[in-house]
């Protein structure tokens, strides 16, 4: 039995795809427990509804009457939410690659194939802006939560007005779940003790299962099920994330179809695949090697793409493809025997990942249609949040935590030593930026690059069996991934609320692209008119084919020294008029003054509108920038018990500062063993801990070093006090105030001492600057995941002795008055960037980021 309660006006859009919108209906007979109803959706949650029973004194003489349970519209699809990472253009052989995405070709040959969509140019600020369809200014997300700073674009919180499309559709009757890559919950708010609003459980997802992060060692992640960190690659060798998610995924559309079977779901499904570490299994790595994709180097690659691309029809046949960038990335033939090969081994590894990746995508959606509901669910399959990485730097990187302390280009012999390894659990991987290149053709540039295409235009394949009927179309109208979410909502017929939680709504700042679905609206022009990018100080903005951009003046492995101070109006601009120059490569800005002029104006309203401002070029200084943490104000730490998972984001920093770790144990007969207090792991961070009976404090600089203290002698049996002291050279993180990264990563004396007597000190000539191994813990009594150094102990390395209390003393450095006179006078003076240059671990000067406009 249905009755209608309430009725909306609406419109079909199309040809009758689009479910009508705010359509109240009830199934059932209203009080009886299998009665169900949709609701208005503009006040979430829905209001209780009035008891519609009666109450007398005795219940023999009293009606039960139970609310309806809410339901989503009846037409409304099933939905599939697929986003991967750190891919650009020309990576998926659906838009012409060479890598093998069957998963993605099976929803663009159901479905349809978008060629014009487009991201943020980095990972938190898109998937900010996919799950609430508003700029990623505007949900706080200017950059990625590790550079989060105090303004309201930058914070890394999505505001309560701003709620996900999980909350809206699960407060709507869906079954919401979320699995991978959670990269929005801010770094200071991801520990056990919470707050856990901001989590996906938090955010409207009933079930999560994924790394809370940038990225994760594929191999031993750091997972959570739900906001429980979980290990169940334990005793399991070859365990990999990117099936354990897969399966997960189908574990959970199994239980909600057998358990209740019309039930609608929603899932957001966002392997780590394809950012680094590139983690693929040995048998995807010998299925790609045996292709010899990419035996001829990356230009020849990108030319193949490009053909491939015209012969698919995904760009226009006169598209112009830029000479390579020979200025930049030196060509494949200069490259000697040993670089190629290097190089070869690098890509390869990333194709397999990628090709990996999409083939667990594609066992998903196979369980979908085994369970019946293939036709019945929209899939929306996003290849890549932002264009492809070339954060391994010119010459790739065995370990992309040296990338972020500075080392963006470690010698090919020194790479070498991880050749036979490459994309196993000893390295944390990421390849020649050549390669890079050659993914995001036609365009040019990289993922952080928002200005240019190469950056910010992505690809997507979209399918619904039961509604989209031209099967195989293309679709070339701009859009971006603000446009998801009221795309989804027009789709299931469910309102974007008006309330949620007493709290005012702000509006979708995203334009539904539903119209596209049907083929009478092919060529339609789209209804996404203006459209604003900004990334670390890089800038452009959309408006009806035009789009002015600023000239790149920062490669991503340009990530230290001084910031463009002015990144509003210290630029060349560019334009482009993109109906006549697909690939953004004729720059037209000389001959269109007044348009640049225009076009500038409208870009600064579209700022101030969504939060951009203060705008801010710095990129790895805005990683050691303060945050409310738990240990914000906070100069000493006690511990008595042992915790471990403790996230960087929320644990005491010792980088760039002097300390002193100072712990009583209780040694047993017999001797001990274990850790006692640990950051970081395999690829980056330090360790105290006793080894046969000795103290031991080691840092490992990104497994390229490892300066070591030990105590001569075995404890004896009883009570100790062991402390490491670490007195710290340099000015530290105050110099960033004045633009200069002088502070950084200076050396130190460390110094081991047994009870009162100094058994070992050490001069460390420099420190790591920036960050510890981001996806490991801090963690006390054991070590989680990998350890510091392989070849002293395996984890988890439990302590053995009794650990009465712990403790850590930071003494930050204090800048002086003649300290600040320095450095306002070394800023006052520099020109093109040379002023406050940092030294990586390896001793060579760090790049140096915008020198300004040239």
């Amino acid at each position: 039995m249905k009755s209608t309660v309430a009725l909306f006006a609406a419109s079909l859009l199309g040809m009758a795809i689009i479910a009508p919108a705010a359509a109240q209906t009830v199934t059932g007979e209203l009080g009886s427990p299998g009665a169900t109803t949709t609701i208005p959706g503009d006040q979430l949650p829905a209001p209780q509804p009035k008891f519609g029973g009666e109450i007398e004194n005795d219940a023999l003489k009293s009606t039960p009457w139970w609310a309806p349970r809410i339901v989503p519209p009846e037409d409304a699809p099933n939905i599939l939410l697929i986003i991967t990472d750190d891919a650009g253009f020309g990576v998926p052989s659906t838009f012409g690659g060479v890598i093998p995405t069957p998963a993605l070709d099976r929803v663009a040959e159901m479905g349809l194939r978008y060629t014009n969509i487009h991201s943020t140019a980095l990972c938190s600020p898109t998937r900010a802006a996919l799950i609430t369809g508003r700029n990623h200014h505007s949900a706080g997300f200017g950059v990625i939560s590790e550079q989060s700073t105090g303004y309201p674009g930058y914070n890394s919180i999505i505001p309560e007005d701003k709620a996900t499309v999980g909350r809206v559709l699960l407060d709507n009757g869906y079954a919401t779940a979320w699995f991978g890559k959670d990269h929005n919950t801010p770094a200071f708010a991801a520990s056990s003790v919470g707050p856990f609003d901001q989590w996906p459980t938090g955010m409207g997802f009933e079930y999560f299962y994924g790394f809370v992060g940038g990225d994760a060692n594929q191999w031993q992640p750091n997972l959570f099920r739900n906001t429980t960190q979980i290990y169940p690659f334990e005793g399991k060798p070859g365990w990999n994330l990117v099936t354990g998610m897969a399966d997960d995924a189908i574990d959970y559309l199994n239980r909600v179809n057998q358990t209740q079977p019309d039930k609608k779901f929603f899932i957001k499904y966002a392997p780590g695949a394809t950012h680094a570490p590139h983690h693929p299994t040995k048998e995807w790595v010998k299925k790609i090697g045996d292709m010899h994709l990419f035996d001829e180097g990356y230009n020849k690659l990108r030319e193949q793409i490009f053909e491939n691309q015209k012969k698919l029809g995904v760009i226009p046949q006169d598209t112009q493809l830029e000479a390579w960038p020979s200025d930049v990335i030196e060509d494949w033939d200069k490259l000697d025997a040993t670089q190629k090969k290097l190089f070869i081994r690098q890509v390869e590894i990333f194709a397999a990942y990628a090709a990996y990746s999409d083939h667990e995508i594609g066992r998903v959606i196979q369980t979908i249609e085994d369970m019946g509901k293939l036709d019945d669910t929209l899939i929306i399959y996003i290849n890549g949040d932002n264009g492809t990485s070339a954060e391994g730097g010119l010459w790739g990187t065995p370990n992309e935590v040296a990338y972020f302390n500075g080392i963006s280009k470690m010698p090919i012999d020194v790479q070498m030593k991880w050749y036979d390894v490459w994309g196993t659990e000893e390295t944390y991987n990421h390849m020649s930026a050549g390669w890079s290149w050659a993914f995001d053709t036609p365009f040019t540039w990289f993922k952080q690059n928002a200005s240019k295409l190469g950056g910010i235009r992505q690809n997507m394949a979209v399918a619904w069996p039961a509604r989209i009927k031209d099967k195989g179309g293309h679709r070339d109208q701009f859009m971006h991934v603000i446009d998801v979410v009221p795309t989804i909502l027009e789709v299931t017929g469910i309102p974007a609320p008006e309330t949620v939680d007493g709290i005012t709504q702000a509006p979708i700042e995203g334009t539904s692209f539903a119209y596209t679905f049907d083929k009478a609206n092919e060529k339609e022009p789209s209804r996404h008119k203006t459209q604003y990018f900004e990334m670390m100080g890089q800038w452009a903005l959309y408006h009806e084919g035009w789009l002015l951009s600023t000239k790149v003046n920062r490669a991503p492995w340009e990530a230290f020294g001084p910031a463009n101070p002015d990144p509003l109006n210290n630029q060349v601009l560019e334009l482009y008029d993109l109906t006549k120059d697909y690939s953004q490569s004729q720059n037209i800005a000389d001959k269109n003054p007044d348009k640049v002029q225009e076009m500038k104006e409208l870009f600064i309203r579209e700022a101030e509108k969504y939060e951009v401002f203060p705008m801010d070029a710095s990129v790895a200084a805005r990683i050691v920038a303060p945050r409310p943490n738990i240990t914000a104000g906070r100069t000493e730490f006690t511990y008595t018990h042992p915790m471990v998972g403790l996230p960087q984001g929320d644990s005491p920093s010792i980088l760039n500062t002097s300390y002193t770790f100072t712990a009583e144990i209780e040694v047993p007969e017999g001797g001990a063993e274990g850790m006692i207090i640990t950051s970081g792991g395999r690829f980056g961070g330090y360790g105290f801990y006793l080894k046969d009976s000795k103290p031991v404090f080691l840092w490992n600089l990104v497994d390229l070093k490892r300066p070591k203290w030990e105590g001569p002698d075995a404890l004896a049996p009883g009570k100790h006090t062991i402390e490491f002291d670490f007195k710290y050279d340099g000015l530290g993180v105050g110099t960033l105030a004045y633009n200069s990264m002088s502070g950084l990563g200076r050396g130190g004396t460390g110094t081991l001492s047994v009870d009162g007597k100094v058994v070992s000190t050490e001069k460390m000539e420099r420190t790591m600057p920036m960050i510890l191994q981001w996806d490991e813990s801090f963690d006390i009594g054991s070590d989680t995941l990998t350890g510091v150094n392989d070849a002293d102990y395996k984890p988890p390395f439990a302590l053995t002795a009794k650990l009465d209390k712990l403790t850590l003393k930071i003494d930050r450095p204090v800048l002086s008055e003649d300290d600040i006179k320095k450095l306002t006078a070394a800023q006052a003076a520099a020109t093109d960037g040379a002023a406050g240059e940092a030294t990586a671990i390896d001793g060579q000067p760090v790049q140096v980021v915008q020198p300004g406009p040239h």
